[in-house]
């Protein structure tokens, strides 16, 4: 194949796949190749959340993340309407247990409003109770289209129809360098080279990586994040009858502790946030020397380190204590123990850091002559994918030479 027709896309996670599956949609004459160095795709961040499709409340009006996540939920469920993807709209409940949080309770009620949600509802202890009967709360938000789905079997359904439209996908193929030639890039794999007029790169944990295999510039660096599950036992599931969140603190990107209803049955509950000392640690001794030392070499991780040390000890002590994760947990459910939590799951989030320590809150994607690089696309982006695709093809066919279409 004339490498002037070829587009690769770099990493088969949920986004790579959105993106490789709109190439194709809109330039079929194409020849799309996803490289994935795992054996399977949905393999990182997409195999491992918590399959919340998530509403866009919590996104600054007139961010990507807003725009691309109210607008990526309709699509999202709309192809698992007609692709036979099971779903379920369970709802959200975000509950303030105390008074000074009732201010940023409003905020997202407004954001909420401002980006266009469906239903949206402010509510008392009462009605809180009327939704979520064992939950506690002084006010609350109910968010009635929230739903949950199985991120890995929709990533699936992407590869299928990737594979069926003639885009190829080679898993256990990783990339391991990035040279551009005049309107080409070559490609150097695990499993030989090759040329294309466009590379996108989707790589996740190791968007960074691949960003500076083209470019050295290092401005920004991942810095993993690991989050923690416990899942609630059977017998106690029924506390629980669809999502139970907490305000989120608006400086720091993650949402806290919360109750999870899952597609495929149970309910979990977490995450915490700690930093991962692997990229892809998921476990609470996963160490990789490579990842610490490129984490400590980069100025902008001690600069966010002195700011949220705090937060940190907070977040590590309940990772190592059942009793103080139960106890965080207990703010929106009183009647859960720390016997009803039996050990779950655990994921790993790509966390964009800037130079000046700034954790980058909304996505981050960068254009350049013949490579995107998708640099921060964590949570709300498995729920965003197809948005987030169409934003991306979209802006090649603005800013890009797209001469692979013809």
């Amino acid at each position: 194949m004339d490498s002037d027709k070829r587009v690769v896309i770099i990493g088969a996670g949920i986004v790579g796949l959105a993106v490789a599956l709109e190439v194709l949609r809109r330039f079929p004459s194409a020849s799309v190749v996803v490289l994935e160095k795992e054996s399977c795709v949905a393999s990182h961040q997409t195999g491992h959340n918590s399959g919340v499709v998530h509403s866009g409340i919590y996104y600054k009006p007139g961010s990507l993340k807003a725009q691309l996540c109210v607008e990526g939920a309709e699509a999202l469920l709309n192809f698992c309407d007609e692709n036979e993807v099971p779903y379920e709209r369970c709802g959200k409940v975000i509950v303030a247990t105390a008074e000074n949080e009732l201010p940023r309770l409003e905020e997202l009620f407004r954001r909420g409003q401002g980006n266009g949600l469906r239903g949206l509802r402010l509510l008392s202890t009462g009605e809180i109770q009327e939704i979520e009967p064992h939950a506690a709360g002084i006010r609350g938000i109910h968010i009635p289209g929230t739903a949950i789905v199985d991120f890995r079997r929709v990533t699936q359904r992407y590869a299928e129809l990737i594979l069926n439209q003639g885009g190829a996908i080679r898993l256990k193929n990783e990339v391991t360098g990035l040279k551009r030639f005049g309107q080409s890039t070559t490609l150097e794999t695990t499993d030989g080279s090759l040329s294309s007029r466009l590379v996108i790169n989707c790589a996740g944990l190791h968007s960074d990586r691949v960003k500076r295999m083209a470019n050295d510039t290092r401005d920004l660096a991942i810095v993993p994040f690991r989050g923690e599950y416990y899942k609630i036992s059977h017998e106690k599931e029924y506390l629980v009858k669809g999502l139970i969140y907490p305000v989120p603190d608006p400086q720091f990107p993650f949402l806290g502790v919360h109750f999870t209803k899952r597609i495929g049955g149970g309910v979990e509950a977490g995450p915490n946030a700690v930093l991962a000392l692997k990229r892809e640690g998921y476990d609470k001794t996963s160490f990789k020397f490579r990842d610490v030392v490129e984490i400590a070499a980069f100025p902008g991780f001690w600069k966010v380190a002195s700011r949220h040390w705090q937060m940190s000890v907070g977040e590590y002590y309940r990772s190592w204590s059942k009793n103080a994760f139960a106890r965080a947990l207990q703010r929106l459910l009183p009647e859960l123990s720390a016997d009803d939590l039996v050990p779950g799951g655990s994921g790993v989030r790509a966390q964009a850091v800037d130079l000046n320590g700034k954790l980058i809150d909304d996505f981050h994607i960068t254009f350049s002559e013949g490579i995107v690089n998708v640099l921060n696309v964590p949570s709300p982006a498995a729920t965003a994918s197809l948005a987030i695709a169409r934003y991306i093809v979209d802006r090649i066919v603005l800013d890009m030479d797209t001469s692979f279409q013809h």
